[in-house]
């Protein structure tokens, strides 16, 4: 028998302060979540927020969603997950990933020339630091030769944010499985499932709303994510599901219909749920409360 889909849930960082991110982990914990996620948005930095996480929350298992790997050097990146881990005390799901060519050349200013080339190189060095070896990549987007020294250190698994068959298939050769956006039971089928190799994760990141009003529901989300349609790698996987509008990707519903799309994307192989609450605080605190159970 295979195992349940796991479920975890993002913790909304966004324009709040930290006291509200520890007490939104602590509600999670309670409520039963198996992950706590923070993602990388622009504000606070998701992987040191995790052990803040892991003390209000202890023993909840802690996930980024998604570090963006062209700031952070893997020797850098590698050192601060096993940190992280150790400091954490629980299972750490390192999310990484290319982000997008506005970010990465708008505000880092850093090329974004071949960045398959870039995330094949940064896995391969990143690995075996991971794992407390050395580091010995001298590639043609980046060098890596060094290692972490981090006594005790439990290894990070690392997933990586992917929305294209290249990067779904270079994470299935080179990561633990992949941090998936947008994608809706016929693209995790159909593409993102064969993409990666049975053995691989999928945490399959959904927005959802209980709602009763679900006409409205939808317009909100679409005034809130709708731009995201418009980036490449995002616009992509819509379209692999079928989808004009951003809005459609979501779940939304009353319980009866959040459970059966639930039930749809672990039938279609996602491993795990990553639940991202969207709708009025009331909606919201439906839509926590149900995914919890």
């Amino acid at each position: 028998m295979e195992d349940p889909m796991r479920t975890g849930i993002l913790i909304d960082e966004l324009g709040v302060g930290f006291d509200a991110i520890t007490a939104q982990a602590r509600e999670a914990a309670k409520l039963g979540y198996d992950t706590l996620w923070v993602a990388q948005r622009g504000g606070w930095d998701a992987l040191t927020a995790l052990p803040a996480l892991a003390a209000a929350a202890p023993g909840v298992g802690l996930g980024t969603c998604v570090v963006p790997t062209y700031s952070r050097h893997p020797i850098t990146m590698a050192a601060q997950a096993l940190t992280v881990q150790a400091a954490a005390g629980v299972p750490v799901h390192l999310g990484l990933g290319l982000s997008h060519k506005f970010i990465v050349e708008g505000e880092f200013g850093y090329s974004y020339d071949r960045p398959l080339r870039h995330l094949r190189e940064y896995l391969q060095a990143l690995n075996p630091l991971l794992r407390g070896e050395k580091a010995d990549v001298h590639g043609e987007s980046l060098t890596a030769a060094g290692a972490v020294n981090a006594p005790g250190a439990e290894r990070p698994a690392a997933l990586v944010g992917s929305v294209s068959p290249q990067s779904m298939r270079l994470a299935g050769e080179l990561a633990d499985g992949v941090i998936t956006t947008f994608a809706g039971p016929r693209a995790t089928a159909e593409f993102v499932v064969p993409a990666l190799g049975s053995a691989s994760r999928v945490v399959s990141g959904q927005l959802i709303c209980v709602t009763s009003e679900v006409d409205e529901a939808r317009k909100r989300i679409d005034e809130l994510y709708g731009g995201a349609g418009n980036v490449p790698a995002y616009r992509a996987i819509l379209d692999r599901e079928g989808h004009e509008r951003v809005s459609d990707s979501a779940i939304v519903g009353d319980e009866e219909t959040v459970r059966r799309r639930v039930k749809s994307l672990e039938d279609a192989g996602a491993t795990e749920l990553l639940v991202m609450p969207v709708g009025s605080a009331e909606e919201q605190a439906r839509t926590r409360e149900l995914l919890a159970a």
